[in-house]
């Protein structure tokens, strides 16, 4: 065997070998792509529950003489602007998962408000409906934490793949970018006081 038919031999095995990774870093990627748009899309089927039993909620209260109609007003303001901002799974960037984070809250603040103003109403705490909403909209609030975790799992692994060589150079020519995922609320390193 002449140097010539070796040193083809050994550029198409180094392209075979180069090729192989490349075909099964792709689909690797692919499938851990696809994983964090199906986690992504479970959080926003688990808001939207939320988002659909507030309504239900709030006519509940509101059969209570003289409650907080600005409390309820805040509280369907915030569902609207969550339910308006959209997050792309195939563009998940750090400044829509912002947006979608600080819509999210302002639901959660407005919920919390209205639970504690309902502590100066007995009859409706009594109220069986009112009790079966809060039931589920606990319920909902422990399924959207995890999802959360499922979807920031499901984001390392596609990151880590993302991130490491040789995917990182096959990952760039193929248009995979990392993406990111479910932060901490803002103050929550901060532990609540408690007065008594």
């Amino acid at each position: 065997m002449n140097s010539k038919n070796l040193l083809l031999i050994i550029i198409l095995g180094a392209i075979l070998v180069l090729g192989g990774c490349a075909c099964n870093g792709y689909n690797s990627m692919v499938k851990l792509d696809e994983n964090v748009k199906n986690k992504w899309a479970n959080v926003q089927s688990d808001y939207q529950r939320r988002a659909d039993l507030i309504p239900n909620l709030v006519n509940t209260v509101k059969g209570a003489a003289n409650f907080e109609t600005e409390t309820l007003t805040k509280l369907m303001e915030a569902r609207a602007k969550a339910t308006s901002v959209q997050v792309d799974p195939t563009n998940i960037t750090p400044e829509k998962m912002a947006e979608f984070q600080q819509a999210q809250a302002g639901v959660s603040g407005a919920l919390g408000r209205l639970l504690a103003v309902v502590e100066n109403y007995p009859d409706l705490k009594a109220s069986q409906n009112f009790r079966d909403l809060q039931a589920q909209l606990e319920g909902t609030e422990n399924r959207i934490k995890v999802s959360r975790n499922d979807f920031n799992t499901a984001i390392q692994s596609y990151n880590s793949t993302v991130r490491t060589f040789p995917n990182n150079i096959f990952a760039n020519m193929f248009g995979f970018r990392v993406k990111e995922g479910f932060q901490s609320e803002p103050g929550a390193e901060k532990a609540p006081e408690v007065k008594f």
